[in-house]
């Protein structure tokens, strides 16, 4: 790690405050180099972060924490936070034991709110206003919100309330999607003072009324050269306007990567009785140049060689999101009625490659996972055959959608679920670990899960000649050597596939277990203890009658699913079991009802479960 004398001096919340302003430029930029050296060792958010450098300084300059509240939206641009609030030991950033990637109150007072789903920044922060004004406080609170974020239902609903206060509440607009000049600021100052008014539009629509009137076409002439004016003016103004008329008071666009600036637009802001937003224009991956040419593969990426900008790892195996990827190209050119459908996650869902291929049957609706599921069922109801691509975490936010607009009606919507089970060094916020649960008791929807790659494209072939919806889940990473070598038979509705045969122990594996299925089996096997093992392929409707007959011919019944032991399959298996009065031991091996931390996936099923070793204890005290 190369030294940072500037940043050396940041040990706790507002020791920014100390700094003259002519180290705050150099503290940007150790700042800049202490995330890309840390993050090219751990892995993590770094266009994000990279992004906001200055903008988080100026905050931190302008702040009192933790006093006032600052909210972060998403949070995974929060490294720059965390630094300037004393958390400085990045060498286990989203490690078990280590620093969260995102905000985590138990981390620091100065994280007021734990977050990880995009469009929630301007509700919390509405709350925590009227929550200030309840209590006669005079904190001040500000929302930072990324432009990709007010494409969610959420964050409008939010805007829509707090057009109505009339106590300050300062929103930042973190917008990264367009570059900045640099004689922009000035002009971005000056806008940023007069506001959008109708006084403006008037004035425009008159100057061109008198323009045009000018005889000998001078005045054609003069419009042409003002041309370039006339549309900056337009951008700018009509873009301020739509918050204006929400009732929100609109300064900008600024420079975000200028301290100074954004410093100024916020003392100003805090100065309105009233809820103001500031628009700061920002670069993604700013400051390190592959991050710059290439922001979305350094949105979220794993360790990597911090010259070349190369992934130091990259997994032999094929995961499931590439085997969807290519399953959705096979059979879009089969099929013109498929199409695919994500919530801003083209990349990650594997969706991609099917959009190149087929662009009019291709449909990013952006961070909007409700619209999205009542999108597609529409189209369903259409005669098309829609397949939504979402992670699990995110798909839990349009429950409504699936409930109520698709499955009421029994709609052929395809559910792709990517992330499924523990996800890792995200955390809490993206464990994927509920799908199950929140799934598997709805009427009429089918639930999957492949046990490897090949299955997973079976399965999405067998599912799109269904007309009622389904859902499949699968884990981010690839497929075990042990899971890619088995044979898949023939899939029959609502039943399991027996992969090996025994007489002590029937184990059912859901979906990418089958691997700990596997390896329980072996560790049995050693001592001599028989087990046969089942892929149960469906979640619902379960495999009643193959549960039924391993309990007469077994002495024990094990089930493996990564989901938590509330509403998940191996609840259900013993709701059978006991039902129908089956005498059998039973092992339920799922993940503890618990939110999961951050870690490495095998450290986390140790503490969480399924843990093979825990699992393989418990069938030797009942077999005795």
């Amino acid at each position: 790690m190369t030294d940072h004398p500037v940043l050396d001096k940041i040990n706790k919340p507002n020791d920014i405050k100390k700094l003259n302003k002519a180290e705050l430029p150099e503290l940007a930029r150790e700042i800049r180099n202490f995330i890309t050296e840390s993050v090219s060792k751990t892995g993590g958010h770094l266009s994000s972060n990279l992004g906001v450098v200055e903008l988080t300084m100026a905050l931190h300059l302008f702040l009192d924490l933790p006093k006032d509240k600052l909210i972060f939206d998403v949070g995974h641009q929060t490294y720059v936070h965390k630094i300037l609030t004393g958390r400085k030991d990045f060498e286990h950033l989203r490690q078990k034991g280590g620093l969260s990637g995102f905000p985590k109150g138990s981390e620091s007072d100065c994280d007021h709110f734990d977050t990880g789903h995009s469009s929630t920044a301007l509700s919390v922060a509405s709350g925590f206003v009227a929550a200030r004004e309840l209590k006669g406080e005079k904190n001040k609170v500000v929302a930072v919100v990324g432009d990709g974020a007010l494409s969610g239902g959420m964050a409008l609903e939010a805007l829509n309330n707090i057009g109505k206060f009339k106590s300050n509440l300062i929103i930042i607009l973190n917008d990264n999607e367009m570059s900045i000049d640099k004689n922009v600021g000035g002009m971005a100052n000056y806008l940023g003072q007069i506001r959008t008014k109708k006084s403006y539009v008037n004035f425009k629509s008159g100057l061109e009324k008198v323009l045009d009137e000018i005889p000998g076409g001078s005045g054609e002439k003069i419009v042409g050269s003002m041309k370039h004016i006339k549309d900056s003016f337009k951008t700018f103004f009509v873009r301020g306007m739509l918050f204006e008329d929400f009732g929100i008071t609109y300064i900008g666009p600024i420079n975000g990567h200028d301290v100074g600036q954004v410093l100024t637009a916020l003392e100003s802001a805090s100065r309105v009785d009233k809820p103001v937003l500031i628009h700061a224009i920002t670069q993604k991956g700013r400051g390190y140049i592959p991050a710059e040419k290439r922001p979305g593969k350094f949105h979220g990426i794993g360790p990597f060689d911090l010259k070349t900008g190369k992934l130091l790892k990259k997994s032999a195996t094929k995961t499931f999101t590439e085997s969807f990827s290519e399953a959705m190209l096979e059979l879009g050119d089969e099929d013109e009625r498929i199409l695919g459908i994500t919530a801003a996650m083209e990349f990650g869902t594997g969706l991609r490659e099917f959009g190149e291929a087929h662009p009019d049957r291709f449909f990013d609706v952006g961070i909007a996972e409700q619209h999205a599921v009542t999108f597609a069922a529409a189209l369903a109801k259409s005669g098309f055959k829609p397949v939504v691509a979402i992670y699990s975490t995110f798909l839990q936010r349009s429950y409504d959608q699936i409930l109520h607009d698709v499955c009421l009606t029994s709609l052929p919507v395809v559910f792709m679920i990517d992330r499924a089970g523990i996800t890792g060094e995200d955390g809490e916020t993206h464990q994927g670990i509920f799908d199950l649960s929140y799934l598997s008791h709805i009427p009429g929807l089918t639930v999957m899960a492949p046990k490897n790659c090949e299955e997973l494209k079976e399965m999405l072939h067998f599912t799109l000649s269904l007309n009622s919806p389904v859902a499949i889940r699968y884990p981010k990473f690839g497929e075990s050597e042990a899971a890619a070598g088995l044979d898949n038979s023939p899939i029959v509705y609502g039943k399991a596939e027996r992969l090996e045969e025994g007489k002590d122990v029937a184990i059912f594996s859901v979906g990418h277990l089958a691997d700990m299925g596997m390896e329980l089996r072996d560790r049995l096997e050693k001592d001599g203890i028989s087990a046969s093992l089942y892929n149960a392929r469906f979640i619902t409707p379960i495999d009643t009658d193959s549960i039924k007959e391993a309990a007469f011919a077994h002495k024990v019944i094990v089930t493996l699913e990564e989901n938590v032991k509330r509403g998940g399959f191996g609840e259900e298996v013993a709701e059978i079991i006991a039902e129908n009065g089956l005498k059998v031991g039973f092992v339920n091996g799922a993940l503890k009802d618990s939110f999961i931390e951050h870690g490495k996936r095998s450290e986390l099923l140790k503490e969480y479960g399924p843990d093979t070793e825990e699992i393989y204890g418990k069938i030797r005290r009942i077999i005795g």
